[in-house]
């Protein structure tokens, strides 16, 4: 029977209070939201950190420490860092660009907790793509650092393909060398500028991957647990979580991530297919302690 990993997306940089109350904000929330998700079935956690005081995602390492040695000292979850944040631009349709609204930093600044904290996996952005109303900006030259820079420490990206096109960019990446070994992706179904969420795309992206390689899938809002259905039956891995979904159907708000979690492994168990624990998915992923 096969084994497919749970990849929980803990906050990500969107989310709000507003829209749901029990989202967690703190470095000491989101490494509890990490642990409750574990003993729900996660294996891994996806995790970016926010200011606890203005809400606003960041890339503070000393944030990230602190999730990091909050979750090591508790369970055993496989860390996968997010280097997202630091690549986001605003252009109005007058045109210019207001610096107040852009967040565009070094190569350097975006992985620097993965350098200081060294996790098993570390999110890598490949492309660059219209976001909210903005843009989510990858320049090749950055990318190309930012790989260089993940692979030194011996850290493993997850190369996260938001459409089709971004695996040709992940080929260039492997031929010059800054990727090396198996590959793992993140299929990024139903952003509003990505490869919409459906089961025939599903298919498609999936068939589309180098042929050595292991993959995981996630659906925005409410294609979330269909695209975990899809990921489980096709055997790849899933992920959710709040970063990308905060209910658990319509208009229901999920109370936690480890409510997603326990979703998604009922999910999986139906397929007749088992939830991989965390030494498991290390062994699947080929990770490195």
């Amino acid at each position: 029977m096969s084994k497919v990993i749970i990849t929980v997306a803990l906050i990500g940089a969107a989310p709000t209070r507003e829209q749901n109350p029990d989202i967690p904000i703190t470095p000491e929330e989101i490494a509890d939201s990490a642990v409750e998700a574990f003993d729900a079935g996660a294996a891994v956690c996806h995790v970016h950190v926010r200011d606890p005081e203005t809400h606003i995602g960041s890339n503070d390492p000393a944030l990230f420490k602190r999730v990091v040695e909050r979750i090591r000292s508790k369970c055993d979850m496989v860390l996968n860092l997010s280097t997202g944040h630091g690549g986001s631009i605003y252009i109005p349709p007058e045109g210019g660009i207001n610096p107040e609204l852009c967040n565009i930093q070094s190569p350097e600044e975006r992985v620097a907790h993965v350098q200081q904290l060294k996790p098993e996996l570390c999110s890598l952005d490949i492309g660059t793509m219209n976001f909210g109303e903005g843009l989510f900006v990858n320049a090749p030259g950055v990318v190309d650092k930012m790989a260089e820079l993940i692979k030194e420490v011996g850290t493993k990206p997850e190369i996260e393909l938001f459409d089709i096109g971004h695996i040709e960019i992940y080929n260039r990446l492997s031929d010059a060398g800054l990727i090396e070994g198996t590959p793992h992706f993140q299929l990024c179904m139903g952003t509003a500028a990505g490869i919409a969420a459906t089961p025939a795309h599903a298919v498609h992206f999936a068939e589309s991957l180098p042929d050595a390689c292991t993959w995981s899938i996630f659906g925005v809002a409410r294609t979330q647990f269909p695209m975990a259905a899809m990921g489980a039956l096709m055997d790849g891995h899933v992920r959710v979580g709040f970063e990308d979904n905060l209910y658990m159907e319509k208009g229901v708000l999920a109370k936690s991530n480890a409510e997603l979690v326990d979703r998604a492994a009922a999910i999986i168990r139906s397929l007749n297919k088992e939830v991989a624990s965390a030494g498991e998915a290390r062994e699947i992923l080929g990770l490195k302690r």
